[in-house]
C-alpha cells in the first residue's frame, strides 16, 4: 500500500514544468500514490506520457487532443496515431483530455471543437475506452453534447468540473462522473463544494490537474500528484465522512471507469472486472 492510499485521475507530469526534477518527483509519487493517470493534451504530449506510463508501475496513461491545441492537428492521420497509441499500449486508459474551451478566442472555432470532440468519442467508443473531458466556458454546448449525442455505452468524465449542480445532476443521471481538484479546497469556489457534497457516491473523483491548479494550503507553488492527500481531506469535510471512506470510495470509482488500469501495472491486483 501506498502511503496515501489514492489515485490522481488527471495530471499533466510531461509538463515542463517538471523537466528539472521529473525523476526525483516519480520516485516519490511512487510511494504516495495508489496510481496516477497522466493526460496527453497532444500527439506529441500523449507520446510522452505513454513513455512515462511505461517507465513506472503506478502510472498510467490517456490518449488526445485538447480542445486549445486543435490548431495542432495537421492532415488526416491525427486520429489514427491516438488510435494505434491506444491499442498498442495497454497502460493507455482513456482517450483525453479532450473537450471544448470557448474560454480562448484564439481556439478553434466552436464547430471544429465540436468536431474534433465527436471524432474523439466515437474512437473511444469503438476501442471501448472512458473519454476525459474539458469544459471550460463551453457548458450549453458540453451538456447539449452529452444529452443529445452521448452513446449510453461511452464511459464519460468532466474533469475540474465547474459547472452548475443542475447540469452535474443532468450528467450523474446518465452515469458520467465528475472530478474534483484543487478548486475545491478554495475559499471562493462554494459551489463546487456544493457539487461534491451532492455527487453520488459512486460518481466523484479526485484528481490535481498538476502542475496547474494546486490545493490549498498550496495554492500558488507546482502542484504534484501527492497533494491529491488535500483534495481529498476537503472531500471528507464536505462530505461528512471519514479520509479512509474517500480513499476507498474514490479509488473503487477510478478502477470503474477506467477498468483498464487492472490489466498491467500496480493496479493490476484488483484484478480485470468493472
Amino acid at each position: 500500500m501506498s502511503r496515501l492510499g489514492i489515485i490522481d485521475t488527471h495530471a499533466h507530469l510531461d509538463d515542463n514544468r517538471f523537466d528539472a526534477d521529473r525523476e526525483q518527483v516519480l520516485d516519490r509519487l511512487s510511494r504516495d500514490m495508489e496510481a496516477v493517470i497522466t493526460q496527453g493534451t497532444t500527439y506529441e504530449t500523449s507520446v510522452a506520457s505513454v513513455r512515462l506510463a511505461e517507465q513506472y508501475d503506478f502510472l498510467y496513461a490517456a490518449v488526445g487532443w485538447h480542445p486549445e491545441d486543435l490548431a495542432g492537428i495537421t492532415g488526416d492521420a491525427w486520429l489514427a496515431d491516438l488510435e494505434r497509441l491506444a491499442r498498442e499500449h495497454e497502460k493507455v486508459v482513456a482517450i483525453g483530455e479532450i473537450g471544448l474551451d470557448y474560454y480562448w478566442k484564439e481556439n478553434e472555432p466552436r464547430e471544429v471543437q465540436l468536431r474534433r470532440l465527436r471524432e474523439q468519442c466515437e474512437l473511444a467508443l469503438a476501442l471501448d475506452l472512458p473519454v476525459v473531458l474539458h469544459d471550460r466556458d463551453a457548458h450549453g454546448d458540453a451538456l447539449a453534447f452529452v444529452q443529445q449525442e452521448k452513446p449510453k455505452s461511452l464511459r464519460m468524465v468532466f474533469h475540474c468540473f465547474s459547472g452548475s449542480l443542475e447540469m452535474a445532476r443532468e450528467l450523474w443521471k446518465r452515469g458520467i462522473y465528475t472530478g474534483f481538484g484543487g478548486t475545491s479546497t478554495y475559499k471562493g469556489s462554494k459551489k463546487v463544494r456544493e457539487i461534491l457534497a451532492a455527487c453520488p457516491e459512486d460518481l466523484f473523483l479526485l484528481e490535481t490537474d498538476c502542475p496547474y491548479l494546486t490545493p490549498e494550503p498550496y495554492r500558488g507553488r507546482r502542484n504534484d500528484p501527492s497533494y491529491t492527500e488535500f483534495v481529498a481531506q476537503n472531500a471528507a469535510l464536505t462530505r461528512g465522512t471519514t479520509w479512509e471512506h474517500i480513499a476507498e470510495q474514490s479509488t473503487k470509482n477510478a478502477l470503474t471507469v477506467f477498468d483498464r488500469m487492472t490489466r498491467s501495472g500496480r493496479m493490476a491486483k484488483y484484478g480485470g472486472s468493472r
